[in-house]
């Protein structure tokens, strides 16, 4: 059992199922409003999500068809985007840098690394020849939408690859590539929680529980269905897992494969439940850069075929998911403007 302060939380859950014989520290009362650890980021003052309104927009998968063949780096066409990112000299990426798998700095060598930064550099490298001229900018959840409409010129980036989910709200206001990895809305809990049967979202929502997740992902607007359940909205994931780990949280809500990298992270935690929802991932683009979407496209049809995209999963995702995968078949039912 844990020592120290992340007891806490499983005391918060005492009453509502008996859980008992812990020992360590006792409980703070602290409230997710309290002084955060040092380093982290406080939860927002107003972390009550708000369900998006439902959307009109056939199938969330669909995509724009991709280029018909990838043309060399050398070859780009003028006038394209990605001809005008290879003059620049680096694609502009936002990505995140504490999502263990997906994105997140590697302690020794402090480059950042994981699936989603594959995928990123697959398109690099389609532009010029070479993965590594790509810029990589941290950004939050929050930020995505805004960071990549703004462009490079004013400040934000060529494209977001940062576990984005794909979905009707979001199409309208950006675009986004094929799919290419589906994740799962799930839930993380102490291993002490889980042993005295909090073993799925609806357990928490009885207890009252505090549930964290980012402000600004649909993992957090999904609490909105499940009345009990106190969300815990912050700027980071890493803040998530934090909080939980000083008991000021009782779970996590998030995609599986960012769940599995908490994991790592802390042996006492477990996922329970069924999922939540679908996640599809899509690399977002500006709204309105259909030209773009289609040669992004046709980067991760390469990814696909060649073997990369295994490859990659069997590196990140896999060990900690435990499932074999194979790519996502990608939908190019969205009609061009």
């Amino acid at each position: 059992m844990r020592p120290g302060p992340g007891h806490t939380a499983v005391l918060l859950l005492a009453a509502a199922f008996g859980i008992g014989g812990c020992t360590g520290a006792p409980s703070t009362g602290a409230t997710p409003t309290d002084t955060a650890p040092a380093g982290v980021a406080q939860p927002s003052a107003s972390p009550t999500p708000s369900a998006a309104a439902p959307t009109a927009c056939g199938n969330v998968e669909a995509s724009y068809p991709p280029l018909p063949s990838l043309p060399r780096p050398e070859a780009l066409p003028a006038g394209s985007p990605e001809q005008a990112i290879r003059a620049r000299g680096r694609l502009v990426v936002g990505v995140a840098a504490d999502t263990r798998l997906l994105g997140a700095r590697n302690p020794f060598t402090g480059e950042i690394e994981g699936f989603d930064i594959d995928m990123a550099r697959a398109v690099a490298k389609a532009i010029f020849g070479d993965p590594k001229k790509i810029e990589f900018k941290v950004i939050t959840v929050a930020d995505r939408i805004k960071q990549v409409n703004a462009g490079v010129a004013h400040g934000g980036v060529d494209l977001v690859a940062r576990a984005m989910t794909v979905n009707c709200e979001r199409w309208t206001k950006v675009a986004f590539s094929s799919v290419y990895f589906r994740a799962q809305q799930k839930v993380l809990v102490r291993k002490d929680a889980a042993d005295h049967g909090v073993r799925k979202i609806e357990d928490l929502a009885r207890a009252k529980a505090k549930v964290c997740a980012p402000d600004g992902s649909t993992s957090l607007a999904k609490l909105a269905d499940y009345p009990g359940v106190v969300p815990v909205g912050v700027a980071q994931n890493a803040d998530c897992l934090a909080l939980f780990q000083e008991g000021k949280v009782d779970a996590i809500t998030g995609d599986d494969a960012i769940l599995a990298g908490f994991k790592v992270q802390d042996p006492y935690a477990v996922v329970v439940g069924e999922p939540l929802e679908p996640e599809p991932y899509g690399l977002a683009i500006a709204k309105g850069q259909t030209a773009f979407v289609r040669f992004v496209n046709a980067v991760l049809d390469q990814v696909r075929s060649s073997g990369q995209w295994k490859a990659s999963y069997g590196q990140w995702l896999k060990p900690g998911l435990g499932l074999d995968a194979s790519p996502p078949t990608p939908n190019y039912g969205r009609a061009l403007p």
